[in-house]
């Protein structure tokens, strides 16, 4: 379970303590199977739905979604994460995401509509406050859902330059810079009104990007330009054979490190999808079940799947055919109310 410099393989799984979860669990990793194996848990804050790595892989970053909203750091250099530091609020409502980028921690805040900007010390801790908060604006068509803007996710693009927040109220993603702690927006990209856009992959050559729309279950396939900042839509894809016999709502998408899948989950249909990259489209192979109800989340990790099935309380590992990038169920580690899976 030991990576090439020596240290173990460990996943970090998040869960909602407010439904029973028991916060952050630690699992160790096993190279030939993909198998999880709990080594710890610790609820330092409530609900740490969304997590993310530093870079070194020795602090992890916690999102609280809660009405209050914060992100925690957390030192994970042996097999139980220790507290680094108090949490520092996002001053926004229910942070659903979270990612590191240019010298700071990113929060997107779903309730509120805003992304946070945190940042973080040369040792790896969140400074006393948030530099800026960049609150989004605007509404669409969805009665329920869009009432007003829902940042659901944001991360940096594989260039390092430029920061991308994905918006489910607003139809949209906004490119952002970072300079001198300010978030500005760059350029907003309007995606096809009601579509609801929950989360975004890149394609790991940097030149394409996935997004995938949660109202309507589908995968809008664009073009995107690090130089310019710019994100091109150019096709939709169903991430369903058929249409979803009930509730259908896609949740995760991953694209594969050698850049010719991407995966994505649905939950009520329950379900993983695969496509196969062809150039700029992407081919629906199947679907398969996800090993559990309600997959929240998914990551790749060591050539495996890993799903993390909120309502059945489990993280499912898949095994990946070479061929096809089908998954294939292996097992499945219990953790109540899972939220994400990461690894460091």
């Amino acid at each position: 379970m030991t990576d090439g410099g020596g240290r173990r393989r460990r996943a970090f799984i998040g869960s909602f303590t407010a439904a029973g979860g028991p916060g952050i669990v630690t699992a160790g990793v096993a190279p030939d199977s993909g198998a999880l194996t709990a080594l710890s848990s610790m609820d330092g804050v409530p609900d740490p739905s969304y997590l993310a790595p530093a870079p070194d892989g020795r602090t992890l970053y916690a999102v609280s979604e809660t009405a209050e909203g914060a992100v925690a750091a957390y030192r994970v250099t042996g097999d139980r994460p220790e507290k680094a530091g108090a949490p520092v609020p996002v001053g926004g409502n229910s942070p659903t995401h979270l990612s590191v980028f240019a010298g700071h921690v990113l929060a997107a805040n779903y309730g509120s509509g805003s992304v946070t900007a945190v940042p973080v010390r040369s040792d790896g801790t969140l400074a006393g406050a948030a530099s800026d908060v960049l609150q989004h604006k605007g509404s669409g068509p969805h009665t329920v859902r869009q009432q007003g803007p829902h940042a659901h996710q944001v991360q940096p693009d594989p260039s390092g330059r430029w920061a991308v927040s994905v918006d489910l109220g607003t139809d949209s993603v906004r490119v952002c810079t970072l300079t001198g702690g300010r978030l500005e927006v760059h350029r907003e990209i309007a995606l096809r009104p009601g579509c609801g856009p929950r989360h975004l992959a890149f394609h790991p050559d940097g030149t394409r990007a996935y997004v995938l729309n949660e109202l309507t279950p589908t995968l809008t396939v664009c073009r995107w330009d690090a130089v310019e900042g710019s994100l091109v839509p150019l096709t939709e894809r169903h991430v369903l054979p058929d249409a979803p016999a009930g509730d259908a709502y896609p949740s995760g998408i991953v694209a594969s490190s050698d850049g010719r899948f991407v995966w994505t989950a649905t939950r009520g249909e329950d379900v993983l999808s695969t496509f196969a990259v062809e150039g700029n489209e992407l081919r629906l192979i199947g679907t398969v079940p996800c090993g559990g109800h309600w997959p929240r989340a998914i990551a790749e990790s060591g050539g495996f799947l890993y799903a993390a099935n909120e309502r059945s309380g489990d993280v499912s590992w898949f095994a990946l055919d070479p061929a096809t990038g089908l998954p294939r169920h292996e097992g499945a580690l219990m953790v109540p109310a899972a939220s994400c899976v990461v690894f460091a």
